[in-house]
Formats: C-alpha cells, structure tokens, sequence
C-alpha cells in the first residue's frame, strides 16, 4: 500500500506541477474569463486544488477547517502556484516518512460543516489525489475551450513513463 500511495502522491504533484508551469505563463484575463464548470474559471479552480490538498492533509494531520484557505489569499497566480506545489509535495513526504500503521489507521475528522467522519488514512489520500486529477481536467478542458496551445499531458500513464 505504501508504495502505490508513494506512486500516486508523486505523481499528483508531477501532474499539478505540469498544469501549473502552464497556467503561471497565461494573462489573467484568460485565468479568469468564465465558462461553465464546477468554479467557473481557471483561477478558481486552481484554487479549489490548492484549498482541497491542505484541507485533506491537515485532515489526516488533526486538524480541520470551517472555510475555504483562498478565501483570504490576496496573492498573484505564481504565489498560489507555489502553495498547491508545497503542499502536493507534503503528501509525498507523508506517505515516505510515516509507517504502514499510520496509513492503515482509521482517523475522525469533521468536514466544512462540522459533520464527523472515520476513514483509513489511505484512504483519505487515494480520495484527495483522484480529486484533484478531476479538477486538473476541468483545467484542461477550460484552456482547450480558450484555444491553449501545447497543454500538457497529466495522465498517469505519462508519468510513469517519465521515471
């Protein structure tokens, strides 16, 4: 287990990084021109990443939020960048230095509206890294929509191939 969690933790952050890399060389207007999605633009759903992988961690660490953490960032696309990637690259930390027992260990934690849960911690992480992959697609899916040239390719399959 603790090997497929290593492999997908790290591509997760293989994956944000490439989608990143692109987002940061884009003008704002483009980050946050509209269309219909879950967030509805490039830049809200970035967040949206960053705001799910630190809540999912934090989760799995012990502690839980009551509101979203973008909603008191005032900082440029590159500084949001910088956060997500910190944090993706916690969880690939997290899974190398913590024992099996840790990730076979079953967890309370709240959601957003206080409500309690109990999950394995492996399961936790499965959940946030597959999440996160769904988002990178609406991402994909908004710059084709906006006619982005050389959107790189996120699947799984590409970054075992890159290792």
């Amino acid at each position: 287990m603790k090997e497929l969690l290593l492999s997908y933790t790290r591509y997760n952050h293989w994956a944000n990084e490439k989608i990143c890399f692109k987002l940061t060389g884009l003008p704002a207007e483009l980050l946050d021109k509209q269309v219909k999605s879950s967030f509805d633009t490039i830049r809200k759903t970035l967040y949206h990443l960053w705001d799910a992988e630190l809540i999912w961690y934090e989760r799995i660490k012990g502690f839980s939020f009551d509101k979203w953490p973008s909603e008191s960032f005032n900082g440029d696309i590159v500084e949001a960048v910088q956060l997500l990637l910190t944090n993706s690259n916690r969880f690939s930390d997290m899974v190398s230095t913590e024992g099996d027992e840790f990730i076979s260990k079953t967890i309370s934690y709240k959601n957003m509206e206080g409500k309690e849960f109990n999950n394995p911690v492996w399961q936790l992480i499965m959940h946030c890294m597959n999440h996160s992959t769904f988002h990178r697609g609406q991402i994909v899916t908004m710059l084709r929509q906006f006619d982005v040239k050389d959107i790189p390719g996120t699947d799984l399959i590409l970054y075992f191939r890159s290792i």
